[in-house]
């Protein structure tokens, strides 16, 4: 304890002359961190300004010079945290909060703060201006780039980092005309035509057969009781002329009525009346169909013939033939059918939703399947007045002459109908028109890739035309390729110029 004594009675007094040296380095140590600290701050604010550059003319680099948070070079941070960085803007990074070796925070970057580390032009702009630079358009407004309805005053992203397309004056003041780019145009296929004067003709296919003409079938009937004595070498299938002989036959009825007639053809007394009862005898072996030849054979011979020659009324082909020698033939018996087929018809089935192009006297081809390659021409001459209801269908009557018998009866027929007008009318082509139900439109070409959907009224179609009655000149180019697409980027556009306009409005 005694030892101890000593150190425990030291007075303070003989101390403080050994501090005194602590103590100034002390003050030195924090004038110099004072110091530091203030030329710091110096360089930062120089940095921030672009006026400060190490010696040699070395400029800093970018990331130390455009530090976030300067005074008013960046907006104000919002989003979520990207990061963490130095406090000092050194470069370190952290992707967690963590502390300098001095205890220090780092500092939270957030997602709309510039992180970038390249260098950027001092004369490339943060935004577009505020006037088209091409054309000297002022700029009004920017669209979703996925058609959506939405727009911007300023640039901006969609989210899936797509930037918005700009619209200028001269774009929204018609919203339905387009302007597309030529890169976009070579892209898409857009591809435009002329409207020209044409004839556009749509022919109307349909099935047929081929029938007689019913005014020229003849039938070989007696009016009488009669006996078949000869029936002359004529068969079913061949061809007749006009006055060949058929058949000879003897009918008890004809005879009386001859020899009746004869008889006051013999009589030369010149009684009152003898004109009447000549020809009320003559009118009736007329009725009984006797052929003229038969009378003239009577007159001059002045006898009564046993047996009466029929011949063939026309020309044409026995269709049918029922005498035969010997036979007794009744009142109204069919004996012999023939049927003129120079001229025949041909029964098309047209069906109802393509009758509305098919006119009398429009001209017909006619192919058969037995002659392939070989056409016929005729002309219609009757649209029957009625749909048949389970194959609506109407059917039509074509008259086709036939000089070297090459059709026959009950042939198939492929029938094709020419349709439309005769004289040129404006037409496109089909694809250029764009057929809603509703509407009917095509896309105008204006030049400079500009383009105008234009509603129309439609005429007559075919041969890959359509007629446009309203609505398009000759001359003006249109849309044949590719015309959905503009017709689309239309349709938003003059939703978007609906949408915009109350608010251009207000502005003004």
């Amino acid at each position: 304890m005694d030892r101890m004594t000593p150190s425990h009675n030291v007075e303070p007094s003989e101390r403080r002359p050994l501090d005194r040296p602590q103590t100034s380095r002390r003050i030195r140590t924090a004038a110099l961190v004072l110091l530091a600290l203030g030329a710091g701050i110096w360089l930062g604010l120089r940095a921030g300004q672009g006026d400060l550059s190490l010696p040699g003319g070395i400029a800093l680099p970018s990331w130390l010079v455009s530090v976030p948070g300067n005074n008013g070079s960046s907006p104000a941070a919002n989003g979520s945290i990207a990061y963490y960085r130095d406090p000092d803007g050194k470069p370190f990074y952290s992707a967690e909060p963590t502390r300098t070796e001095d205890g220090r925070d780092y500092v939270a970057v957030r997602a709309s703060e510039d992180v970038s580390f390249e260098d950027k032009p001092k004369d490339t702009p943060t935004a577009p201006s505020a006037a088209n630079q091409e054309g000297g358009k002022r700029l009004l407004y920017y669209r979703n780039p996925m058609g959506l309805p939405d727009t911007s005053p300023t640039p901006k992203k969609d989210s899936m980092g797509m930037d918005y397309l700009p619209v200028y004056e001269g774009e929204a003041e018609d919203g339905s005309t387009v302007t597309v780019s030529p890169g976009r145009l070579q892209r898409t296929g857009v591809r435009s035509e002329p409207a020209e004067r044409r004839v556009v003709t749509r022919p109307v296919r349909a099935p047929g057969t081929l029938k007689l003409d019913e005014r020229r079938v003849a039938v070989i009937s007696l009016r009488t009781e009669g006996f078949i004595e000869k029936v002359e070498n004529v068969t079913t299938g061949e061809r007749v002329r006009a006055g060949q002989p058929l058949l000879r036959l003897y009918s008890p009825e004809i005879s009386a009525a001859s020899a009746q007639y004869l008889s006051v053809l013999n009589d030369g007394s010149g009684a009152a009346g003898r004109a009447a009862v000549l020809e009320g005898a003559r009118r009736r072996l007329e009725n009984l169909d006797v052929p003229p030849e038969a009378l003239t054979e009577i007159e001059r011979g002045r006898k009564v013939p046993t047996t009466i020659t029929w011949s063939a009324p026309r020309d044409g082909l026995v269709l049918e033939r029922n005498a035969t020698d010997g036979m007794r033939a009744m009142p109204g018996d069919v004996l012999f059918r023939i049927a003129d087929l120079s001229i025949l018809w041909v029964l098309a089935d047209v069906p109802e939703h393509d009758l509305g192009a098919v006119r009398l006297g429009q001209a017909v081809t006619i192919r058969v399947r037995s002659l392939p390659g070989q056409t016929f021409s005729g002309k219609i001459s009757l649209i029957y007045p009625q749909v048949n209801l389970q194959t609506r269908t109407a059917r039509v009557r074509i008259e086709i002459p036939n000089p070297d018998g090459l059709l026959l009866p009950d042939m198939y027929a492929d029938v094709e109908i020419a349709s439309g007008a005769a004289n040129p009318v404006v037409a496109v082509p089909d694809s250029a028109l764009i057929d809603t139900g509703t509407r009917q439109v095509v896309i105008v070409d204006k030049g400079e890739g500009r383009f105008e959907p234009r509603q129309v009224r439609v005429g007559a179609s075919g041969n890959g035309y359509v007629e446009i009655r309203e609505g398009v000149a000759a001359g003006d180019r249109v849309v044949v390729s590719a015309n959905f697409l503009i017709d689309a980027e239309s349709n938003l556009k003059a939703a978007l110029h609906s949408m915009t306009a109350p608010t251009e409005e207000k502005v003004q």
